[in-house]
């Protein structure tokens, strides 16, 4: 059975109680697609990782780490902390949780977004609802209210999508490509 979605892309899946190859699931290519233009359209993103809350990496801005055959000649787009959003998800998983000890230490309640701004750029952690965390790496000269804007936007449009089922397919995703 092939199902083309809006984007114009094609996906095999196997029907119900047969083996074939099948392809990601509506919502975890919505969920990627929703990633990449965040990347593609807002001025100053360098890179984006959406962690789950146990710390491990669900999306990917970079190509090599979301798919191996983006980049056709081998090549590295260096556009996060040292060209990995492994990086970028390790530093969201760490703020993610001091912030929400800190939280709990002040009786502040749950944390909304944290930012860190550095001279050669700034790092924005938002809590997803379902417990996960958006990390924009961004360049020295972005306009942080436009960034937290757009991760406003991806987490209202992403937080119901992230069910455990979505969560479990984007772990074992990204976990193909290592």
């Amino acid at each position: 059975m092939t199902a083309t979605g809006t984007t114009g892309t094609t996906s095999t899946t196997a029907p119900t109680g047969t083996t074939g190859i099948q392809g990601p699931s509506t919502e975890a290519r919505n969920l990627q697609w929703l990633l990449g233009n965040l990347v593609e359209e807002v001025p100053g993103v360098r890179s984006v990782a959406v962690v789950s809350s146990d710390g491990l990496m669900l999306l990917s801005s970079d190509p090599e780490e979301q798919r191996p055959d983006a980049v056709p000649d081998g090549t590295a787009r260096a556009r996060g902390p040292r060209g990995s959003s492994a990086d970028l998800a390790t530093i969201v998983s760490g703020i993610g949780s001091l912030t929400v000890g800190a939280a709990r230490l002040m009786d502040g309640g749950g944390v909304k977004q944290t930012m860190v701004a550095m001279e050669e750029g700034s790092v924005f952690v938002m809590s997803i609802s379902d417990g996960s965390l958006l990390g924009v790496h961004a360049t020295p000269d972005c306009d942080m209210s436009v960034i937290a804007y757009h991760m406003a936007l991806f987490v209202g449009r992403a937080g119901h999508v992230l069910t455990p089922e979505v969560r479990s397919e984007l772990r074992k995703s990204m976990e193909s490509f290592r």
